[in-house]
């Protein structure tokens, strides 16, 4: 009983073991994550929409549904080495830092979009041109394996407990932003030029865009500094090291610990469950994600014959109003939770995706807007929680590399690819309702994640100490804890008094 009351105590906070953020550092934070997002979303916006060009520039030869299948299989190929770029960028993330690495990743993320515009099209090189596309887009995916992740772990680390679900949700909101903005500019150039010079030369308009954005993306995140999560984990690190060399030497064991294989090795030994969780939620907001920003401006022109401009508004406006509302369903989870609103999103998928695409197939403009309302509310569930939720799976030493390498295998296996799987399944079995059934099942996989997900909301992350937003907060917080802790052990000692001798 003795040892339970020194642990008791143990467990008291300190001063010390409380961060207070600092609002301006933490507004810079959010920022910077939310551009390179921003950056990374332009270029799936504006993919997504000139889809139908791309098909015609570099796939001439194929029929209009081949030429669809044939560019989304190039869109798909980019989300293969996402999980090596995982692998690469989130354990050196763990290794040398946040900030370096989301640098990096912004720098060849600008390079290969930017170079798509100047990309020469099938007539001049014939099969070259293909190839190329097809290795910026790789290029794209290895950089984008880090980025996500990356940014989520910024954000959730520079975050106060109280606030993480609203200020993570900021970095969703560069997410449609960015797409909105990409596919805007596509349709702005398609209502200007016509078909004919969108084909001729005004595909490449919208990637050049894409310089600029990311040298802008660039300068902001070489300005950031570290997380005080990665600080502490890294003087604690050094400390130990310090502590090993005085005795005589490295530690083998602790030095095998630290290193890329190491890292690796525990997160799929000892965090196997989060890292099966985080894939799940993952595959829930991803599929429902590329299927409404990527494969429904396609669905609704190739699939169903709808005019092009009212197909690309009606996505357009989905996106905003998402955008308009993710903010508030962040801050909803900061004082629901995070699984209540998962759980809720993904019953509302099977209940929902059906109803939705009868909607978005009946024809006219009122119909299909409802139905696209419908699904972009849904995403909102998903895009509104995700930056909050899957970074607190995962403890401070492992968790840029658990959650990129989670992250994109799931985005890569079931996000990445549901615009080719469901326009090959549309194609092939000639049912106009495979992507809703495709949404039912994305709903399923993520009713079960959520059911066993652990609530985070307003607690610390995972080997990290509180954050709070004023040394007030702080102050009040050690007066808990003391509280707390003495009750408890004054709690024990009443027992031990009690029992009989």
């Amino acid at each position: 009983m003795l040892r339970i009351l020194l642990r008791r105590r143990k467990q008291m906070l300190t001063p010390a073991d409380v961060t207070v953020t600092d609002r301006p550092a933490v507004r810079r934070a959010v920022s910077a994550a939310a551009m390179g997002n921003m950056m990374e979303w332009f270029d799936f916006g504006v993919y997504a929409y000139v889809a139908p060009v791309l098909g015609k520039v570099f796939f001439p030869s194929s029929s209009p549904g081949a030429q669809v299948v044939s560019t989304f299989a190039t869109f798909a190929a980019a989300f293969v080495v996402r999980p090596l770029g995982g692998i690469v960028f989130g354990p050196l993330g763990d290794r040398i830092g946040r900030q370096r690495v989301l640098a990096a990743t912004m720098i060849m993320m600008a390079i290969s979009t930017f170079a798509v515009g100047f990309l020469p099209s099938y007539a001049a090189v014939g099969f070259v041109a293909p190839l190329l596309l097809l290795l910026c887009r790789l290029v794209q995916g290895f950089s984008t394996g880090g980025e996500y992740a990356g940014a989520t772990t910024y954000i959730a680390e520079y975050a106060p407990d109280t606030r993480r679900g609203f200020l993570g949700s900021w970095l969703d909101f560069g997410t449609f932003v960015g797409y909105a903005l990409g596919s805007a500019l596509v349709t702005v150039l398609t209502a200007a030029l016509g078909a004919g010079g969108m084909e001729d030369y005004g595909w490449r308009i919208p990637f050049l865009v894409a310089g600029p954005i990311g040298v802008i993306g660039l300068y902001v995140r070489l300005r950031l500094e570290e997380t005080p999560a990665f600080r502490r984990e890294a003087e604690q690190a050094q400390e130990e090291r310090a502590v090993h060399r005085a005795g005589g030497g490295e530690d083998p064991v602790e030095e095998a610990r630290q290193s890329g294989h190491g890292r690796l090795r525990e997160i799929f030994t000892g965090h196997w469950q989060a890292v099966l969780i985080c894939m799940g939620l993952v595959l829930l907001y991803n599929v429902t994600n590329y299927m409404v920003t990527s494969y429904l401006p396609t669905y609704m022109t190739a699939t169903l014959g709808e005019d092009e401009n009212t197909a690309q508004l009606l996505v357009l406006g989905t996106m905003v109003v998402v955008a308009l509302t993710i903010t508030t369903v962040g801050r909803t989870t900061d004082r629901w939770g995070r699984r209540p609103v998962f759980m809720a999103g993904s019953v509302a998928l099977i209940a929902l995706s059906v109803p939705a695409f009868l909607l978005i197939r009946a024809g006219g403009i009122l119909a299909p807007a409802i139905g696209c309302l419908i699904l972009g509310l849904l995403l909102v569930c998903f895009a509104g929680a995700s930056a909050a939720t899957l970074p607190a799976l995962f403890p401070t030493r492992i968790r840029y590399g658990a959650l990129s390498i989670a992250f994109n295998i799931s985005v890569s296996l079931f996000g990445g690819t549901t615009p080719l799987f469901t326009s090959a399944l549309v194609d092939g079995l000639d049912d106009e309702m495979i992507p809703a059934y495709y949404l039912m099942g994305a709903g399923v996989v993520g009713l079960a994640a959520s059911l066993v997900l652990y609530e985070t909301a307003g607690r610390p992350l995972r080997g990290s100490g509180p954050m709070v937003e004023s040394p007030e907060q702080a102050r009040r917080l050690v007066a808990e804890s003391r509280t707390e802790a003495s009750r408890r052990a004054r709690d024990i000692w009443v027992r031990i008094r009690r029992r009989p001798h």
